[in-house]
């Protein structure tokens, strides 16, 4: 029996962000892939992303467009974006392509800095999530303690108007977002266990894309 895939639309800040649970057989097939991947030199050398991507971090790879498509992983994303967009346009998508996705092995004391994606719709989740995060370096008993957090950015402080969304990652959370919101992690400390995620970037229609119709 299909699993039914948990969901939930965010609006904290304008762009609309859809939250979702990544079915619990495509988690372990990415992570046996990516297990797989990291102890295979030759293919590692060959995915590896890390030159062309902003984060500092461990390790960065591709995954393979074959991959994409037999794992579930393609089918998975195109029915969460499918739905989503034609919740909020009423439009249906016919035209979903994955330009990437890849994979960021992230370590004590690394980071991705703020930044943003290509495409038109993106999206990132968490395969695997070390027992801590670490704690503040000074007594601070009334500030959220962010490492290891996804953030979220768009527009600015203002009075009623939030202009971040922290994240604590969870296994299977994933969160989609148009390409342009700008997001950030932040570095954690206390554990040599892996933060895991995965992302992606994908294209759709272009007349349901471009809003102003140019």
């Amino acid at each position: 029996m299909e699993e039914k895939i948990q969901s939930r639309i965010i609006k904290k800040f304008g762009p609309s962000i859809l939250q979702v649970k990544i079915p619990k057989n495509i988690i372990e097939i990415l992570n046996d892939y990516i297990d797989q991947t990291i102890e295979d030199k030759k293919k590692i050398k060959e995915l590896n992303a890390g030159e062309n991507l902003v984060g500092d971090v461990t390790q960065e790879f591709m995954l393979e467009p074959k991959f994409i498509k037999k794992s579930g992983w393609y089918t998975f994303l195109a029915s969460c974006v499918n739905k989503w967009i034609e919740f909020e346009t009423r439009k249906k998508v016919t035209k979903f392509e994955i330009k990437n996705s890849w994979v960021v092995r992230q370590f004590q004391n690394e980071y991705n800095p703020t930044h943003w994606h290509g495409g038109h719709i993106s999206g990132a989740g968490f395969l695997k999530v070390p027992s801590t995060f670490g704690k503040h370096s000074q007594k601070k008993e009334d500030m959220i303690y962010r490492g290891g957090n996804l953030q979220l950015i768009h527009g600015s402080r203002m009075f009623l108007c939030h202009s971040t969304l922290d994240i604590v990652p969870e296994v299977g959370d994933f969160y989609f977002f148009p390409n342009y919101l700008m997001h950030t992690v932040f570095p954690f400390k206390g554990t040599n266990e892996e933060r895991r995620s995965i992302s992606f970037n994908a294209t759709i229609d272009e007349e349901i894309y471009n809003v102003y119709g140019n």
